[in-house]
């Protein structure tokens, strides 16, 4: 059983993670595909997502398992005094980034979602890569990681090892990608027809 980790931080947006959340832990309970098993990862012990959903953490950073697919999603921006807030805030945080850092070193697949490409980038992970990120986080990216071919016009975008997702939906979408990679496109489809997600075929 595949152990995927979606890492967490104030203000993420909350379709960024509980999509992908959803898909992977959908999958498998089908009596198709394998089982995954899915869990959260954060700095603290609670989060307030976007639009003040409270979520508790299944792991801290300091005492989670290593994961086989890890998962960085986005969500964020700048407050009117200029004050970065969620993934604007966490590319500069060095726990996160150490973080992801160390899964990176021994997982199977890294995945982002919208401006989770920012905290990737960051962590030098994109560099001379492929990536797609949230619309209005474009700029952004092509300043962090120059080197980096941003598709904008892409709703995910697969390096092999890590794969980014664009805004938001988008997640959703990487997410059945990822398992039609993993376990073929008819365990993708049954998850998708048990969810009643009518973009994926």
């Amino acid at each position: 059983m595949k152990k995927i980790a979606i890492v967490l931080f104030d203000e993420v947006e909350v379709l960024d993670f509980a999509g992908p959340f959803e898909v992977f832990s959908v999958t498998g309970k089908r009596n198709l595909g394998e089982p995954y098993e899915v869990f959260t990862v954060a700095e603290k012990e609670t989060i307030t997502a976007r639009n003040n959903l409270v979520v508790k953490p299944t792991y801290l950073f300091d005492n989670a398992p290593n994961a086989d697919i890890f998962l960085v999603p986005g969500g964020g921006g700048y407050y009117a005094d200029g004050r970065p807030f969620g993934s604007r805030r966490e590319m500069d945080n060095p726990l996160m980034l150490d973080w992801i850092k160390q899964q990176y070193a021994q997982a199977e697949l890294a995945l982002s979602v919208c401006t989770g490409a920012l905290i990737m980038a960051k962590a030098g992970l994109l560099d001379g890569l492929m990536a797609t990120t949230h619309f209005m986080a474009v700029d952004a990216l092509k300043q962090l990681s120059p080197t980096t071919k941003v598709l904008a016009d892409q709703r995910y975008v697969d390096n092999g090892k890590v794969i980014l997702s664009a805004g938001v939906s988008a997640g959703i979408d990487m997410a059945f990608y990822v398992v039609a990679k993993l376990q073929g496109s008819e365990v993708a489809q049954e998850t998708a027809r048990y969810m009643q997600y009518d973009y994926w075929k």
